[in-house]
């Protein structure tokens, strides 16, 4: 079967059943989507089909053949990161960053559909999606961000709100 992920097509050899999360880590060695709770209920396996938030976890491989998958390896890279990966650097979005690659992803395609900075809105689309470290506030206040386009200065983190050691924050 042929998969194309991240712009990139892939000849897989796994069953078609296999779950696609276990392809794309598996066999393609893309580490974004994270093996939570294989039920579909964290939010962590998170891929875009053919744009569209999916759980890969549910997903059997052979269903996302034809389409286009996006991970978060897809969407920017370290040297030039989307709009969405700057947003959650800047206000300090992801703690042990398991959830991050779910809830960017889910973001990504808010924007992409012509989401705003409506905090309600930004909690429906991102529903489904379980973080343990930040409490959501920073998550939604990156994606709110990112929706308003703002632009953003990564050697610091949001001004007055968020700071780190790596950002000479207090310890």
């Amino acid at each position: 079967m042929n998969l194309t992920v991240n712009g990139v097509e892939h000849h897989v050899d796994g069953g078609g059943l296999t779950p696609l999360l276990d392809v794309l880590r598996d066999e393609l060695g893309i580490t974004g989507p994270k093996a939570g709770c294989h039920q579909g209920g964290c939010g962590s396996c998170t891929v875009l089909v053919d744009g569209e938030p999916r759980r890969s976890c549910l997903m059997p491989a052979a269903y996302a053949e034809g389409t286009e998958i996006t991970t978060v390896e897809g969407i920017g890279s370290p040297d030039d990161l989307s709009p969405v990966q700057q947003a959650f650097v800047h206000h300090y979005a992801a703690q042990c960053g398991f959830c991050t690659s779910g809830m960017m992803l889910a973001a990504h395609a808010y924007i992409a559909g012509g989401g705003t900075d409506d905090h309600e809105a930004i909690q429906e689309a991102l529903g489904g999606h379980v973080c343990r470290c930040t409490g959501y506030s920073k998550i939604i206040d990156a994606v709110a961000a990112a929706a308003r386009g703002d632009d953003f200065d990564l050697t610091t983190t949001a001004v007055g709100k968020y700071t780190t050691m790596a950002t000479g924050g207090a310890a």
